[in-house]
């Protein structure tokens, strides 16, 4: 499980519920601040067409599993403790949600689109959506301009007559947000602001920072309890507003996505996660038939419970990540396993990446790839597509 997906949003909004929802773990939830303390990691998962059939087999995951020729590869989830307004200036868990936040690779934000939490997480009514997803931006662009900040002074300080670039100090400084110096230079050139932060305005130095933040730190909003009347106008009011449109906002309902794999857990239901339907196939309580009703209209109105389609479009629209199959040219592998595993890795990853991926040695020893849907050799070089079956041949 190569990437780790953070999951943010203030207290209260149904973040571990989401959490849950999507890992089937069981950390508390409650209607008050903080229910979140420190981060839970738990196995999610993305689904990915399984590529067996076209080789007329069944795979046998080691990894994951696969439903209906619809593979579920894992990824990390991180429930990332709560956040308030401040966070930046060390208000409530301020500190510790920046260096937790910080070890993942993409955020869901969730959002109560149902306006019922105010900026602190406590109930309230008709809350403006917009009010939380401005103000997570906000303490992360902050957050950034602080460490931004040192980058320049460090800049600006350096003795006389020392030769330096500013785009390498800066991307040294934010080595942690694993930015390099062409990717800092990019953006510098991308908002036209010229090479001496000397002539850089308050402006320029915020806009900067968001800039990386953006880069670095990509981000859906999970547009949560959209089961309700309010969630749905506020959704049709945000995704309208162009100040938004640079958000991937995804329609959800963490309750019914547990509600779902509960009931299917227990037999009542056949469900696939994911799914935009589901088929009832035990006996049920009226009072379950009830809710499953509700939930059914909800999930085929938008296509699913949107908790699958938060994560996939994480990892693969703001990412751009690419799963990829190990496979055996020649038949069956020793083990007669096939098609154990698949990986979710960055785009353009290559042959040589893929091997390295798997095992130093293995990359160490690399001689080239096979292409198991055209029996091709492909180089080192060679750069993989999303649901690519590769043999890795190695002298390891």
């Amino acid at each position: 499980m190569s990437y780790r997906i953070g999951l943010v949003g203030k207290p209260s909004v149904g973040k571990s519920t989401f959490f849950n929802a999507a890992t089937m773990n069981d950390v508390p939830e409650g209607a008050y601040p903080f229910t979140t303390i420190d981060p839970s990691v738990g196995e999610a998962y993305v689904r990915v067409e399984c590529a067996a059939p076209e080789f007329d087999r069944s795979c046998t995951p080691e990894t994951g599993f696969c439903r209906d020729e619809t593979r579920f590869v894992p990824t990390k989830l991180v429930d990332v403790a709560g956040l308030i307004p401040g966070a930046h200036e060390g208000n409530g868990l301020g500190n510790q949600f920046l260096t937790d936040l910080n070890e993942t690779d993409v955020l869901v934000h969730v959002v109560d689109f149902s306006g019922t939490t105010d900026a602190e997480g406590e109930p309230t009514e008709g809350h403006d959506p917009r009010e939380d997803i401005d103000f997570l931006e906000t303490e992360l662009d902050m957050w950034y301009l602080e460490i931004l900040e040192k980058g320049i002074d460090k800049f600006e300080g350096r003795y006389g007559g020392e030769e330096a670039d500013i785009e390498v100090e800066l991307a040294e400084q934010m080595s942690a947000f694993r930015i390099n110096k062409d990717e800092v230079k990019r953006l510098i050139l991308r908002l036209d602001l010229g090479f001496e932060p000397a002539e850089w305005d308050v402006e320029d130095r915020e806009a900067l920072a968001r800039e990386i933040r953006k880069e670095t730190k990509p981000m859906v909003i999970a547009a949560n309890k959209m089961d309700t009347p309010a969630a749905r106008t506020n959704y049709e009011a945000i995704t309208t507003d162009p100040e938004y449109e640079h958000l991937t906002i995804v329609p959800a309902s963490a309750h019914a996505e547990k509600a779902l794999k509960r009931a299917d857990e227990q037999g009542a239901i056949e469900y696939r996660p994911g799914d935009g339907d589901f088929e009832i196939v035990g006996d049920l309580s009226s009072d379950q038939e009830a809710g499953l009703s509700q939930i059914g209209e909800f999930v085929r109105e938008f296509d699913g419970t949107g908790v699958q389609r938060a994560l996939e479009a994480a990892l693969f629209e703001e990412l751009d990540a690419i799963a990829v199959f190990p496979g055996s040219a020649n038949g069956d592998p020793e083990d007669g396993k096939f098609m154990r595993d698949c990986f979710v890795l960055p785009e353009s990853s290559t042959t040589e990446d893929f091997a390295y991926f798997l095992h130093s040695d293995i990359g160490d020893g690399l001689l080239h790839g096979i292409d198991c849907r055209s029996n091709r050799q492909v180089g080192a070089g060679h750069e993989l597509s999303h649901r690519d079956v590769i043999e890795i041949v190695s002298t390891n």
